[in-house]
């Protein structure tokens, strides 16, 4: 494998049979998959600059290497991204305004850079780290006043949005304050700009392709300016934070003007939202969760969507509202299931199908439950009652490892990526059943030293 893809960068360059360029260039292609042609013509180009140029590869990001690199890039906007966009129904003219004065964005993360160490796997996004800290009360304190302030101002727009979806006016506000302080943290890049990017030099190039294309199909359809699609580094776009292909699907027109401007009108990103709830299956008149206490006799194991039960049942094994109260009568036959995102170490919770709806909007238990919280905050309700122990800072790679070795050792730990999910905090409980130590269904620095 390696020897055909050190053949193929050898074609490319036409090098002379040189030991040393050899050994280089293998060691370069072997950084790509041997179906990315593209990006193994792009590495060996790079190379051929900096070898002509007498310079070790640590310093390809000279000048002349950058200019190499962008060359190539704007071979790739015609020969690759034109085809596919034109089959989408694009213009020529739409793609050719689109790209006319875009480069690509050097300072982006996740970026597999020709002569730049690949950078560490660590996730730097606020829902992987420790749960705790992503309950900032100051934070959450800050959102429920001014989000109590937008529900009146715009309440007469969040009332027939409930009755048009069918998803709580306070839900809808709780979004639009986590993704963009209700559209008061403008994005800062420019989403073509950042999707060709991450297609063209990304870690995760196949994931952003198709949005890099359906963002060429709003500009087609929407008639939007291309510096009007402003999103983060990662292109979610708009007050609602929506990828290209999520706008295509669920934004909608909420003020009427025939657009749908998440960007700037506050009634197209709340209906927005909305509709995207209602369509990944929100249940009009079902809360999302209730905060609960789970007594030492109920094990942490239980927890997960796999593991859904009557309330009433979770009710018959000790489990009640924080306080002692028993849970509500009305919803001791709904299915109910249970959350404990920091394991023993954190607060605990009945949730519904609702919260999985939450997370189709972000794939994280942390973010579905902030977001459920952050609503009943601004029904009136206080902060949560369950502590949030100290945990110890672990790195990505190290839950990976320790992922590794419970999947080895026939524990199901869902997908083996380094995040704690409820599989994982499942596994953890299971392992340390087994050994009869104490379940807390989370790792800690001990834990990891005993996987190593």
């Amino acid at each position: 494998m390696v020897a055909s893809r050190c053949r193929f960068a050898r074609m490319v360059l036409r090098l002379e049979d040189k030991r040393s360029r050899d050994a280089t260039l293998c060691a370069m292609s072997d950084l790509v998959s041997p179906l990315d042609h593209v990006r193994a013509a792009l590495l060996a180009v790079v190379l051929c600059t900096v070898l002509a140029a007498g310079l070790p590869p640590a310093r390809a990001q000279a000048p002349d290497a950058r200019q190499a690199v962008e060359a190539q890039f704007r071979d790739w906007l015609v020969q690759t991204v034109w085809l596919d966009a034109q089959k989408r129904g694009v213009s020529r003219e739409t793609f050719d305004r689109a790209f006319a004065a875009i480069t690509l964005d050097w300072d982006l993360p996740e970026l597999q850079i020709p002569g730049r160490p690949a950078a560490p796997g660590e996730q730097k996004q606020a829902e992987f780290q420790s749960p705790g800290r992503y309950f900032a009360e100051a934070q959450l304190a800050s959102l429920t006043k001014t989000g109590s302030g937008l529900l009146k101002r715009w309440e007469s727009i969040l009332v027939a949005i409930e009755q048009l979806y069918g998803v709580p006016r306070e839900i809808v506000v709780a979004i639009w304050g986590r993704e963009s302080h209700f559209g008061r943290v403008a994005p800062r890049h420019q989403a073509l700009r950042v999707l060709s990017t991450q297609a063209f030099l990304g870690r995760r190039g196949a994931l952003y392709y198709p949005e890099l294309l359906a963002a060429l199909v709003i500009l087609e359809e929407d008639h939007l300016p291309g510096e009007t699609l402003l999103s983060s580094w990662a292109g979610a776009m708009g007050q609602p934070q929506l990828l290209p292909s999520k706008f295509l699907r669920f934004a909608v027109d909420g003020d009427g003007d025939g657009r749908r401007d998440i960007w700037r009108s506050v009634p197209d990103a709340l209906a927005s939202i909305a509709n995207y709830l209602r369509e990944h299956g929100w249940r009009p008149g079902q809360g999302w969760g209730i905060e609960v206490h789970v007594p030492a006799s109920v094990s942490c194991t239980l927890e997960g969507p796999r593991q859904g039960r009557p309330a009433r049942e979770w009710a018959r094994l000790g489990i009640t509202r924080v306080g002692g109260a028993a849970l509500p009568p009305e919803s001791r036959n709904t299915t109910a299931f249970l959350l404990m995102p920091a394991g023993r170490l954190g607060p605990s919770f009945l949730v519904s199908e609702n919260f999985y709806v939450l997370k189709q909007y972000n794939e994280s238990d942390l973010y579905a439950l902030f977001i459920g919280h952050l609503a009943d905050r601004l029904r009136g309700a206080s902060a949560l009652t369950g502590h949030w122990s100290p945990l110890d800072l672990m790195k990505r790679s190290d839950i990976w490892a320790m992922q590794k070795r419970l999947q080895a050792e026939g524990y199901d730990v869902g997908k083996v990526d380094g995040l704690v999910g409820f599989a994982t905090r499942t596994a953890i409980g299971q392992w340390q059943a087994r050994g009869q130590r104490q379940e807390t269904c989370f790792p800690d620095a001990a834990l990891i030293e005993a996987f190593r």
